[in-house]
């Protein structure tokens, strides 16, 4: 097959998968979306936003009236009556009033900048927390690098309307309303003039909102897919490497870094058309200022109806230069608000999703649980569509051993995820001590658990760090204690630094079977009263596992564990072994009792040995 077919196999597969989840949202542009994004700066509201609004004010009104001084008084009074003193005592005036300017804005600046970058803070907090509160459901429909993007690139492109942006459009728009009061006071007949090109700007400036938004909000989109690109791509080198599809993965990675570079292009290109607009009208609005102005002048000086003066001119002049730059600032920061409308279009996509495990007001806190665990007709589906359980009804007495067998989506590891609540059962009820789950906190039910999986996810920093994230106020001893129970200690004492040693990310610098140890060593460490081993001795070696069983013994008395193994040597002494096809139980009992039935649970072991006499 071809490299084209190849790549283009890979697009179809991978975009369909990152369309699926990251889709563009069509809502209009609405004032509610973003008073709510604004409302993270309430706790603000009494101290910095305040102080940025009073520095904001006073370096408005500095501006408003330095033009006046310097064409009504300077020009008409002490320039005109050549009056020297009155000339000596507007310089200072307008020089101190500069300086008042001057140091509002720097404070003005240095409390925006704080109160965005705090709010940009809570923001991302309260995104986080509440996507780690998001049930199993919601991360397998999304890829980590779409969410990586939310909670980074989307929040990072709200820091400029947040430390600049929210107050530069109070600022700007009251700049803008008294420069057009002061106009039109001064002379009425030239700021009529000067401002008739006005609803022509607005007519042509809302034509483009549409495609801007629809632009940046393309931005996300494709930024999106290559982050998850290139996450999928980090993390699966290994698979990429072995099966040599690097030239495959580098065109894919070409192809969708193209589409982000030029959905980025097409949005600068749609931001560039507004400015130049903005400064034609400048331009016609200079024009009509020297045309009409001197028109009115020479009428003045003529004895004509005309009031204004050279100093009004003047005067006319500053502030039609200081009226098209917040012009043109509120075009850009209508354009910072279209990016933060995308962005804050996927965050709160993100924000209003709800668990679809929730929990309800008052739930039950437990506390020394025994382990009796039941299902009373529980049925599941992930999908509404197969059914992983058929109203299976079984029952795990605290302390027992209970193993879970059958080939491949038979259901095992839908039971031990309904246990620990992952999901809820689509009907039926799933006890714990004759409490239902569903009316029990997350957080008492789930200290009371600890899974093993089969691929062990080790975090950066060191063993005592990984093995401690069971119990975090656990001491070293109790660490050691742990490891010691489950034979850890003796591959970690070798190594140079010994339960210092800092593991990479993913722990690469460990091998499988050491890895599966030290996440034993972190669920005992927890001292859950239910342990649910999800093929956890999968990838360890025979002597390894050995060693781990005869550890398991001693720390899995008293508790209730539940077994999930393919390698069916590993379940031999559990008190029951269920025996679960397609959803459904067809058997259950020791192993002695199962062999002698000579049913499913027998065949599989014969199968089992027979392969590995085989091998």
């Amino acid at each position: 097959m071809s490299l084209q077919k190849k790549v283009e196999m890979n697009d179809n597969v991978k975009k369909r998968f990152y369309y699926s989840v990251d889709q563009a949202i069509e809502k209009p542009f609405n004032w509610k979306q973003m008073w709510r994004l604004f409302s993270y700066m309430k706790p603000y509201s009494k101290t910095l936003l305040p102080l940025a609004i009073i520095t904001m004010l006073l370096a408005t009104a500095v501006r408003l009236i330095v033009p006046i001084i310097i064409g009504k008084y300077v020009f008409d009074y002490a320039i005109a009556e050549q009056d020297m003193n009155l000339l000596t005592q507007l310089a200072i005036l307008i020089t101190v009033l500069y300086i008042v300017s001057y140091v509002s804005n720097a404070f003005r600046i240095r409390w925006m900048n704080m109160l965005g970058q705090n709010v940009i803070y809570d923001l991302r907090k309260h995104l986080f927390t509440h996507v780690q509160s998001l049930s199993h459901r919601f991360f397998d429909q999304r890829s980590a690098g779409s969410i990586l993007v939310r909670i980074m690139n989307d929040i990072n492109s709200l820091q400029e309307l947040f430390t600049n942006g929210v107050i530069n459009l109070l600022m700007d728009f009251m700049l803008l309303v008294g420069i057009v009061v002061i106009l039109f006071a001064l002379s009425p007949e030239l700021a009529t003039a000067i401002l008739i090109i006005l609803p022509i700007m607005f007519f042509i400036s809302t034509s483009l909102r549409r495609k801007i938004r629809r632009a940046w909000q393309d931005v996300r989109i494709k930024q999106s897919m290559l982050n998850s690109h290139l996450n999928e791509s980090i993390q699966g080198v290994r698979v990429t490497q072995s099966f040599t599809q690097e030239k495959e993965n580098m065109a894919f990675f070409d192809r969708i870094n193209t589409e982000n570079f030029e959905s980025w292009r097409n949005a600068t290109k749609q931001n560039a058309i507004f400015r130049p607009f903005v400064e034609m009208s400048n331009a016609i609005g200079t024009a009509i200022l020297i045309w009409f102005g001197a028109y009115l002048i020479q009428s003045n000086l003529q004895g004509g109806t005309s009031t204004l003066t050279i100093g009004v001119f003047v005067s006319f002049a500053f502030y039609l230069g200081m009226f098209w730059e917040p012009i043109s600032r509120l075009g850009q920061l209508y354009n910072m608000l279209l990016v933060g409308m995308a962005s804050s279009e996927r965050i709160f996509e993100f924000l209003d999703e709800k668990p679809n495990v929730d929990e309800k007001d008052h739930a039950l806190e437990i506390d020394n649980v025994r382990g009796e665990i039941e299902f009373e007709e529980v049925e599941f589906s992930y999908d509404n569509k197969r059914t992983a359980l058929n109203k299976i009804s079984l029952k795990m007495e605290a302390g027992q051993t209970v193993a879970l067998v059958g080939h491949t989506g038979s259901g095992k590891t839908t039971i031990a995820n309904l246990i620990s609540r992952f999901y809820d059962a689509t009907g039926g009820t799933v006890k714990i001590d004759g409490y239902n789950i569903r009316d029990v906190s997350l957080q008492s039910l789930r200290s009371q658990i600890s899974v093993v999986l089969q691929d062990t996810f080790i975090f950066s920093g060191t063993i005592y760090d990984n093995i401690r994230f069971g119990r975090p106020s656990a001491t070293d001893e109790e660490v050691k204690a742990a490891a010691e129970a489950v034979g850890a200690n003796v591959f970690i004492e070798k190594l140079k630094s010994g339960y210092e040693t800092e593991v990479e990310e993913r722990g690469n610098v460990l091998s499988v079977g050491e890895r599966q140890l030290i996440s034993f060593a972190r669920a005992l460490l927890a001292d859950p009263r239910i342990i649910i081993l999800d093929e956890a001795t999968a990838s360890i070696d025979t002597e390894t596992e050995v060693q781990i069983q005869n550890a398991l013994k001693k720390l899995l008395n008293g508790r209730t564990a539940i077994i999930i193994a393919h390698r069916l040597s590993t379940i031999r002494e559990a008190d029951n072994i269920i025996v679960l096809d397609h959803g459904n139980i067809m058997e259950q009992g020791n192993h002695d009792k199962l062999m002698e039935h000579k049913g499913i649970y027998h065949h599989l072991v014969k199968a089992q040995f027979t392969m590995q006499d085989v091998g």
